[in-house]
């Protein structure tokens, strides 16, 4: 059975290796999407820079959380962000998925979508779970699209899609990331 999420809502996890892959609607004009993850301590905030995985950090220290990068698929382009649930260190509370298009807003991305797999299992089997992202005003820059979280002794995911005008920068920063002043916007 297909799980389809709305915002807000939760669903447990059976897998201990979970592949969230953002999938997009590629058109004249369609910003690329990337992917990032950032794993909050109980406070909620990063506990340094290197809890923030992404396409120039592509590995969490621990090895347990990594960016996979981007590919096109016959649904659309993707990328993606897998996680090691069951190895993922316990002052690790959180992990967000996060979706940024750079300078642009999400208002030009169309049919973004979050897909949850099990990556522990050959060829990814699909969890059944997915959630279609509609940012809020159409003005941001950064979107948290879910969040891995832990529940007792398991994980759940929970559907999110809020939005930040400031983009990734501006996310970051709110969680606990140093972010460089005098770097500009962009990817390098």
């Amino acid at each position: 059975m297909t799980h389809a999420m709305l915002k807000g809502s939760n669903v447990p996890l059976e897998a201990t290796t979970v592949r969230a892959v953002l999938r997009w609607t590629p058109g004249q004009g369609v910003p690329d999407v990337d992917a990032s993850a950032l794993l909050l301590g109980p406070a909620g905030q990063v506990r340094s820079d290197e809890d923030f995985v992404f396409y120039n950090q592509p590995r969490h220290p621990s090895g347990k959380v990594w960016w996979l990068g981007k590919k096109r698929v016959s649904e659309g382009p993707t990328d993606t962000i897998q996680t090691d649930l069951a190895g993922v260190e316990s002052e690790v509370s959180r992990i967000l998925v996060v979706a940024s298009a750079e300078d642009n807003t999400f208002d030009r991305v169309q049919g973004l979508r979050i897909l949850l797999y099990d990556a522990g299992v050959a060829e990814g089997e699909p969890l059944r779970i997915y959630f279609d992202i509609k940012p809020e005003t159409g003005e941001e820059t950064a979107l948290i699209c879910g969040e891995l979280y832990r529940r007792g002794d398991g994980w759940k995911f929970r559907a999110l899609g809020e939005g930040y005008a400031n983009g990734l920068r501006g996310l970051a920063m709110d969680f606990g990331i140093t972010v460089d002043e005098s770097e500009g916007g962009g990817r390098s």
